[in-house]
C-alpha cells in the first residue's frame, strides 16, 4: 500500500518510488500541505506546521490569533474566509455570494484507480500499480460536497490529482472556478519553466526566478494552444538538466487552462492549475456532480531528466492506449508540402511508388480529398470524395497504394466547417456563435459546436463511413482555428458560459467513439502542428503533429522543448524540401534526416523530384532509422547540449539495459576560430565497454560520459550533423 493513514494524528502520507507527499487534518477540520519531496519513511513533524499571529492575517472564528487560512498552506484553497491568496475553487450560491467554508467530512483509500467521467486520465492495468486516496470535504451551508482524487504511482515518483464537485443542496450552485490541483510549498527559492510559443515556435523553454506576486500562463483560445502549454515546472535555484529538485505540474485537458504560481507576503509559493475561470460558469443543479480534469505531478531530484524520464515512462504506460501504444510507429510520405491542394491519383502514386522503393511504410493523403476542397474556402464538414481529383474512389486509391506494399492514411479535419459547404448551407446553427454577432473567421472557417449531440452524431456518422469503406490505417485528425465568438444556440443563456468546456469535452466524445471503433488505425493528433500537443489529445491518439515548421533548425528548439514533458514517440518529424517552405532556409538533407530521426520519422515533399543522389541518402536514412527504431521510439532519452543555451544541440537515446545508445550531435552556424568540441555522454554502464559502430574502437562506459567524445573538426559550415552509434562490446 503506498498510502498510510495515521488516524491519532489525522495524517495522510503518499509513498511512491522515491516520492512523498503529505497532508493532514488540522484543527477544525482544515485541510493542511505537510510536505511534499523525497521519499521519507515517516513524516514526525521535523518542520511541521507553524502557528504564530500574523499582522492582517485575520483568524479563523474568535479567540485563537494564531490561526489564520492566511499563512496555513492548504490542499484546496477557497475563498472569502481568511486567506487572501487566489483560491482553488470558487463557487456562488443561491444567495449570489462566492463565500464557501470547505471541512473534513471522511475520506477512503483503496487499490487502484478509477476513470473520470467524460474526461481523458492516466490509468493502471492492474489494481496494484497505485493507490488512490478520495477526501471527502463539505460546506454544510452551501450543501456541497467536494472529493479531492490523489492516486500514487508506486514505482514511479508520480501523483495524480483531480477534484469533484456534488451539490447536494436544495439550490442550483454556481462553479466560477475549479482547479484540479494546489500545492503551497513553505518556501519561494524556486525558478519558474515554462513552454510558451507561438504557431511554428511552440514549446520554447523559459526559465525564470520566481518574485513577489503572481506568475502565470494560460490559454483561452479553446485548445491548450500553441501559445502555452498546460505544463509548468518549480526547479531548486541550482538545478540542471541532471541534478537537483524539479517538480513538474501537467494538466490531462486540451482546452482552456490556467496555471499560477504566486509568491505571497510570507515568501510562500502557490501553484494552482486546471479550468480557466475566465468566461467559465457551471450551473451545479441539485443532484448532479462536476468533475475536473486530472493533474499529474512528478517530482525528481536528479534534475530536467530525471523529470522528462519519468513522464516519458509514465505517459507510455498509464496513459497512451491502444495497440500503437507499444509498437514501433511507421515511416511515413505525407503529400501535403509536396502538392499542396494540388494533386491527383496520378501523382499520388507515384508519390507512394517512390517512398515504396525507398523503404516507406506508409502514404498519407493530406488535405483536399472531399467535397469541392481545392483551397482553403470551402468543403470542411462535406466529408465525400472530390471526384474531380479521384475519379475512381477514395477506397480504389488506397487499395492501389496497398498493392504497392504500403499502407494509406488520410487527413481529416471533423471540428470545422467552410461557410462555403453544403453542411453550413444546411445548419448555419451547428457552428459556435452568438446570435446577432458576427462570425468571425480564420483559414476561411467556423468551428462546428460539439457541445451539441446532434453534431456530434453527424460528424461522427460522416466519419465512420469513410474509414468502414476506406482501407485506413492512419488518421491524421486537425484542428486549424480556435474559437471565437463563444456560444452555442442549443443551450440557455444561463449556460452560455460552460459551452467553451462542453465543447472539449464533445471534442473528446467523439475521439473516444472513432478511436474505439477502429482501435487498429494509428490516430496523430494535429492542430495546426502543435496547437495541442497536450496529455489529453495523447489519451485517445498515441502521437501528436509536432509542430507544421518543419525547418530543421526550427525543430532542434520545438523538439527539444517538447522533450521535457511528451515522449519521443509521440512526436511526428518529417523531413522536408529545402528551401524550407515555413522559414526558407536552406539545411543539408543529413541534417533534416538527423533531425527527424529524432522522433517518428516521416517525409513530407515531393519524392518524385529527388535526384539519384538525394534518393540514396533517403534509402540509407530509413534504412538506419528502421534498425534503430526501438531504441529511438522507446529508450530512455538525454538532453545534452540545449539550443537555447548555444550554437550546438546534442541527444542520445539509451536502451533499458544499457546495451545500446544512439547520439545526435548539430551544429546551426559555422563560426571562426572554432574551439574544439566534444560531448558528453549519459546514460550508460559506467563499468561496461561500448564499440563504436563501423570502427574498431572501443571506449569504457565511464569514459564517455566524463570524458565525452570528440565532434569531428570536418564538420564545416552551417548546419552540421554528425551521429554515432555504441553498442555493448
Amino acid at each position: 500500500m503506498g498510502i498510510f493513514y495515521d488516524e491519532a494524528q489525522r495524517v495522510f502520507h503518499l509513498r511512491g518510488k522515491d516520492v512523498s507527499y503529505v497532508l493532514g487534518v488540522v484543527r477544525q477540520g482544515y485541510l493542511a500541505h505537510l510536505y511534499y519531496g523525497k521519499g521519507i519513511r515517516e513524516f514526525a513533524g521535523s518542520n511541521g506546521l507553524t502557528f504564530i499571529k500574523r499582522d492582517f492575517s485575520p483568524s479563523v472564528g474568535i479567540g485563537d490569533e494564531t490561526f489564520s487560512l492566511d499563512s496555513l498552506p492548504q490542499e484546496y484553497p477557497q475563498y472569502g474566509n481568511t486567506d487572501f491568496r487566489k483560491p482553488a475553487y470558487q463557487v456562488k450560491g443561491a444567495d449570489g455570494t462566492t463565500i464557501s467554508d470547505l471541512r473534513y467530512d471522511s475520506h477512503r483509500i483503496f487499490a487502484g484507480k478509477v476513470g473520470l467521467d467524460g474526461l481523458p486520465a492516466t490509468y493502471v492495468e492492474r489494481d496494484g500499480d497505485a493507490d488512490t486516496l478520495e477526501i471527502t470535504m463539505v460546506d454544510a451551508v452551501l450543501g456541497l460536497r467536494v472529493i479531492l482524487q490523489y492516486t500514487v504511482f508506486e514505482a514511479e515518483n508520480v501523483i495524480a490529482r483531480s477534484a469533484r464537485f456534488v451539490n447536494e443542496g436544495q439550490e442550483a450552485l454556481q462553479i466560477l472556478k475549479a482547479a484540479s490541483a494546489s500545492v503551497d510549498f513553505k518556501d519561494s527559492d524556486y525558478d519558474l519553466l515554462t513552454l510558451p510559443g507561438a504557431w511554428g515556435n511552440e514549446r520554447q523553454v523559459e526559465r525564470a526566478p520566481l518574485r513577489h506576486g503572481m506568475q502565470s500562463v494560460d490559454s483561452v483560445r479553446g485548445g491548450s494552444s500553441h501559445q502555452q502549454n498546460p505544463f509548468v515546472a518549480l526547479l531548486g535555484k541550482h538545478a540542471t538538466e541532471d541534478v537537483g529538485e524539479v517538480y513538474g505540474f501537467n494538466l490531462v485537458y486540451s482546452g482552456n487552462f490556467e496555471a499560477s504560481v504566486e509568491v505571497d507576503q510570507f515568501a510562500t509559493t502557490r501553484v494552482i492549475l486546471g479550468l480557466h475561470s475566465f468566461n467559465f460558469d457551471w450551473k451545479l443543479e441539485s443532484g448532479t456532480e462536476f468533475q475536473t480534469p486530472e493533474v499529474v505531478m512528478v517530482y525528481s531530484d536528479t534534475g530536467l531528466g530525471g523529470m522528462s524520464r519519468q513522464y516519458h515512462r509514465f505517459y507510455q504506460k498509464h496513459l497512451v492506449r491502444g495497440v500503437y501504444r507499444d509498437q514501433t510507429r511507421p515511416i511515413l510520405v505525407n503529400n501535403w508540402e509536396a502538392t499542396y491542394f494540388n494533386f491527383t491519383e496520378e501523382k499520388i502514386l507515384d508519390i507512394a511508388k517512390v517512398g515504396e522503393k525507398l523503404g516507406m511504410e506508409l502514404l498519407v493523403l493530406d488535405d483536399g480529398w472531399f467535397g469541392k476542397r481545392n483551397s482553403d474556402k470551402s468543403s470542411l464538414g462535406d466529408w465525400f470524395v472530390n471526384a474531380e481529383k479521384l475519379p475512381n474512389g477514395l477506397k480504389n486509391l488506397a487499395e492501389n497504394v496497398n498493392n504497392l506494399g504500403m499502407k494509406f492514411g488520410l487527413w481529416f479535419e471533423p471540428e470545422m466547417v467552410s461557410v462555403d459547404s453544403d453542411l453550413y448551407r444546411e445548419h448555419p446553427e451547428w457552428c459556435i456563435h452568438v446570435p446577432n454577432r458576427a462570425k468571425s473567421e480564420s483559414r476561411n472557417q467556423l468551428v462546428l459546436d460539439f457541445s451539441r449531440e446532434d453534431v456530434r452524431t453527424e460528424i461522427t456518422r460522416r466519419m465512420v463511413a469513410i474509414l468502414e469503406e476506406v482501407p485506413v490505417s492512419y488518421v491524421k485528425w486537425d484542428m486549424n482555428r480556435h474559437l471565437t465568438e463563444v456560444g452555442s444556440a442549443h443551450f440557455p443563456s444561463d449556460r452560455q458560459q460552460e459551452i467553451a468546456h462542453r465543447h472539449i469535452l464533445g471534442v473528446y466524445s467523439v475521439m473516444d467513439a472513432i478511436t474505439t471503433r477502429f482501435p487498429d488505425i494509428l490516430f496523430e493528433s494535429c492542430s495546426g502542428g502543435g496547437g495541442r500537443f497536450d496529455p489529453g489529445m495523447l489519451y485517445y491518439m498515441p502521437q501528436t503533429w509536432t509542430s507544421d515548421n518543419t525547418d530543421a533548425v526550427s525543430r532542434l528548439k520545438i523538439q527539444y522543448g517538447t522533450s521535457l514533458v511528451y515522449p519521443i514517440v509521440t512526436m511526428g518529424s518529417h523531413v522536408s524540401s529545402a528551401p524550407n517552405h515555413q522559414v526558407g532556409r536552406l539545411t543539408s538533407l543529413e541534417m533534416r534526416g538527423n533531425v527527424a530521426m529524432s522522433g517518428n520519422l516521416g517525409y513530407e515533399l515531393d519524392l518524385t523530384t529527388l535526384t539519384d543522389a538525394e534518393q540514396k541518402i533517403v534509402k540509407q536514412q530509413i534504412a538506419t532509422y528502421k534498425e534503430m527504431r526501438q531504441l529511438i521510439q522507446f529508450g530512455d532519452f538525454y538532453r545534452l547540449k540545449s539550443p537555447f543555451e548555444g550554437n550546438e544541440t546534442a541527444w542520445m537515446f539509451v536502451d533499458e539495459a544499457k546495451t545500446e545508445c544512439y547520439v545526435f550531435y548539430f551544429q546551426v552556424l559555422a563560426t571562426p576560430a572554432r574551439p574544439l568540441q566534444f560531448v558528453k555522454l549519459a546514460g550508460l554502464n559506467e563499468a561496461a565497454q561500448y564499440q563504436l559502430r563501423g570502427t574498431e574502437q572501443i571506449f569504457g562506459g565511464d569514459e564517455l560520459m566524463y570524458a565525452g567524445i570528440k565532434v569531428p573538426t570536418a564538420l564545416i559550415g552551417d548546419f552540421q550533423t554528425v551521429s554515432w552509434h555504441f553498442q555493448l562490446k
